[in-house]
């Protein structure tokens, strides 16, 4: 059977008997493809499907893809892989003892098997890897996960293996470390892992001693691209970072159609008023912005420029190079002098600016994109004071955009703010009690937001009517994911690609923007914008 859920305006997930269908799915939509599709995320037993509604309609798709023919086995890529291993890691004793058999036999099990890449996701670089020997498929993930594991640990969990790529948490049982990187932005495919590659572990203590010693080092961490910088005497016109205030970052539009690899789109939390401020400037829409949080940004102009500050409402102020100080105004150019510096200061209502500057900034892309994703760790890093962003030269004259009208509801501290949601794909894991208190009760932003997510606290946690482990399965923009604690956490710009709780809701695009603006201590009411309907459609 396959059962399709609703997961927002322009996504839905279909849910299969196993992973086989899954990816027998996958191959026949990637072979003939269903126009309006944009992005497909596979998972264990999961395809999470993103659309553009202008071009299809979610009744549409659902008999379109029902009528697929998932009895097919998934034709695997011939490309090997062989990781080298050393079997030294901290949970490879306990696990031989749950299987019941030595080390040595779990190391000779795990290295005997060719395994095939499923599916990727956690982590840019992350590949979840199946056909391993069936004694492993009970492995359990840790009961409480770690809170750091290095980059190259090799871990099981159920019937799956995979390599973390780069330091970050995670439950899965560690049983050694490999020194080759999983991701590398600068191989021209940063992921070394795609879907449909085979994969071999070899253990590194058997191989003969010249290749033993090759593979003495660490894994290799990915480098972050810096941005380009220009020195002082030259005649481009620049933007040099007096303060960068608490984070500043490059954001554009996103780094879409990089699933394959295991990297969300990012890109920045209020589209709208990237788009505003890009507008102001003369600049096309998906320019680079600067991102900045809570004020505290003191840009000083090389040479003449033409910025806008759209976003939070922030005041902000002109220092000339004789110290004289004015206001500027949000929502339109602001035209600066040779020295004159530009301060964004703490917002009143919302909590990020968005800086564009006419020509745009001249920073390389990354994949794609200029964003930067702080969760993936991929695009140029923080904004740092003494930075110099170069901007690309302009014609003399060039149009500028007209003052435009700020968003009159921002949120503001302490105040609560309505959004709407559409409910799945797994409100039916959680009592009827539970999804009547998610609309209920207010939920009060905490301290550990962040572009990833909004972790929300309420008076009482939302219980679950299915408790069993859920399989990893796609994410989307805006998904409010529930943790074993039942305090929700909802998804923003840099959430991961797949995640391991249920996602009870989604934020409905149209708030999307007004997410990315609420500041810490603001209170959260949803508003269901339709009831919860899954389809059942027999699978061919």
């Amino acid at each position: 059977m396959m059962r399709f859920l609703p997961v927002n305006h322009g996504a839905l997930m279909v849910e299969l008997d196993d992973l086989a269908q899954t990816l027998a799915l996958l191959d026949s939509l990637k072979a003939d493809p269903i126009a309006g599709i944009e992005e497909l995320v596979p998972a264990a037993r999961t395809l999470l499907v993103s659309f553009r509604p202008a071009a299809c309609t979610m009744e549409s798709l659902v008999q379109a893809i029902g009528r697929r023919d998932v009895s097919a086995r998934a034709v695997r890529d011939g490309t090997l892989v062989r990781i080298p291993v050393h079997y030294d890691g901290e949970d490879i004793a306990e696990v031989a003892t749950l299987m019941g058999i030595a080390p040595e036999e779990l190391v000779r099990r795990h290295t005997a098997s060719v395994y095939s890449v499923a599916f990727t996701g956690f982590a840019p670089g992350f590949a979840y890897l199946t056909g391993g020997d069936p004694s492993f498929d009970d492995t359990p993930r840790r009961k409480t996960p770690r809170t750091r594991i290095p980059a190259g640990a090799v871990g099981l969990a159920g019937s799956f293996s995979g390599v973390y790529p780069q330091a970050s948490p995670g439950g899965w049982q560690i049983i050694g470390t490999t020194p080759v990187a999983m991701w590398d932005i600068a191989r021209a495919v940063p992921a070394l892992l795609q879907p449909g590659f085979r994969v071999q572990f070899v253990d590194i203590a058997t191989l003969p001693a010249a290749e033993r010693a090759q593979w003495a080092a660490p894994a290799a961490a990915q480098a972050a691209p810096t941005p380009a910088r220009i020195s002082a005497d030259t005649d481009t016109p620049a933007l040099e970072v007096v303060a960068p205030g608490l984070q500043t970052l490059f954001q554009d539009r996103g780094r879409h159609g990089q699933a394959g690899q295991g990297v969300s789109a990012s890109g920045a939390m209020d589209q709208a008023a990237l788009k505003s401020a890009n507008r102001l400037v003369g600049n096309p829409s998906d320019s680079a912005c600067l991102e900045t949080v809570n004020g505290g940004l003191q840009l000083r102009s090389r040479g003449e420029t033409v910025v806008a500050v759209t976003g939070a409402d922030a005041p902000l102020a002109v220092v000339d190079a004789a110290g004289r100080r004015w206001p500027a105004a949000r929502y339109r150019p602001v035209a600066l002098a040779d020295g004159d510096t530009l301060t964004v200061g703490e917002p009143q209502a919302g909590m990020r600016c968005y800086v564009a500057a006419r020509g745009g900034f001249a920073v390389a892309p990354v994949l794609g994109s200029r964003s930067t994703d702080t969760l993936a760790r991929v695009g140029p890093p923080a904004l740092a004071a003494g930075d110099l962003l170069p901007l690309h030269p302009v014609a003399r004259g060039a149009v500028v955009g007209v003052e435009e009208v700020p968003p009159a509801d921002l949120p503001r501290p302490g105040a609560v703010v309505e959004l709407d949601i559409v409910l799945g794909p797994r409100t039916d894991w959680f009592t009827p009690a539970a999804v009547d208190l998610l609309c209920r009760q207010e939920w009060t932003v905490t301290p550990q937001s962040n572009r990833v997510g909004i972790r929300l606290a309420g008076d009482t946690p939302l219980e679950r009517a299915v408790t069993r482990e859920l399989p990893s399965e796609g994410t989307a923009l805006g998904a409010i994911q529930v943790p074993a604690s039942g305090q929700p956490v909802l998804f923003l710009a840099d959430h991961p690609l797949t995640g391991g709780y249920p996602v009870i809701g989604a934020v409905a695009p149209h708030h999307l923007d007004r997410a990315g603006q609420i500041p810490v201590n603001a209170r959260v009411r949803f508003r269901a914008v339709g009831p919860f309907a899954p389809t059942t459609v027999p699978t061919t």
